[in-house]
């Protein structure tokens, strides 16, 4: 993910530096109320995990360390134009996602072992978006984007007991609520304005389901986080 940042941002000064006067495309975008697109995109997922404060000569976990893993998310956008630059957007979006968590203990005879847990989630998210765009040169604009979004998780094993199971799982709640913030860059083509968007979704509440087991007893506070990298396609 980090030589997809770094790859957009080279795209981000290149394309500013490289405009030279030419035929501006879709000049009549900007001035339709609604418009509508579909958006396409991978993701890295996580969590902000905060354990709590534990005994070195009594606990037996040693470490717990969150393992990021990508996914995919497919959305529909729909924008309405408040002024030339800032529009309101709400894209409904079904991402894929993954996140591990991995355990590294210390058994009583004084040897290590580990167990993760892949912990997949199935997200609709209702992202409620703001988005202000720089002034068009030509055929590109950048622009910043920020809201917030609720998410329900189709994936969520709130219900199951651990009790009922031969291996314990980490469980999340099925609703959740995140920030999210991101910049990007529109390109107005002859036929559509195609947009590259990195963002970041970081949830506002703990997603922990406590059930007394050895795998979320360490665990103070778990926060669902992602990282995208999407393209739009507008018309």
């Amino acid at each position: 993910m980090k030589y997809i940042v770094k790859l957009i941002l080279v795209l981000f000064s290149l394309t500013a530096m490289a405009q030279t006067p030419k035929v501006n495309n879709l000049q009549k975008f900007d001035q339709k109320r609604i418009h509508f697109g579909f958006a396409l995109g991978i993701n890295s997922g996580g969590f902000a995990l905060q354990r709590k404060a534990y005994n070195l000569t009594t606990d037996s976990l040693r470490s717990l360390n969150v393992v990021n893993q990508s996914g995919f998310n497919l959305g529909i956008v729909s924008d309405l134009h408040i002024t030339s630059w800032l529009n309101l957007r709400f894209v409904p979006t079904l991402v894929f996602g993954q996140r591990n968590l991995e355990y590294n203990f210390m058994s009583s005879l004084g040897i290590p072992y580990t167990e993760i847990r892949q912990i997949e989630s199935t997200y609709l998210d209702f992202p409620l978006l703001i988005k202000y765009r720089s002034a068009r040169v030509n055929n590109f604009a950048a622009y910043f984007i920020g809201g917030g979004k609720y998410s329900l998780d189709l994936a969520s094993k709130e219900a199951v007991s651990n009790d009922d199971i031969d291996d314990s799982i980490i469980k999340l709640k099925r609703n959740t609520y995140s920030a999210e913030v991101g910049i990007g860059t529109d390109f107005f083509l002859p036929y559509f304005k195609l947009g590259l968007e990195i963002k970041m979704a970081y949830s506002l509440d703990n997603a922990l389901i406590r059930d007394d087991t050895e795998l979320s007893n360490p665990i103070e506070d778990l926060r669902p986080k992602m990282f995208f990298f999407t393209i739009l396609f507008e018309g």
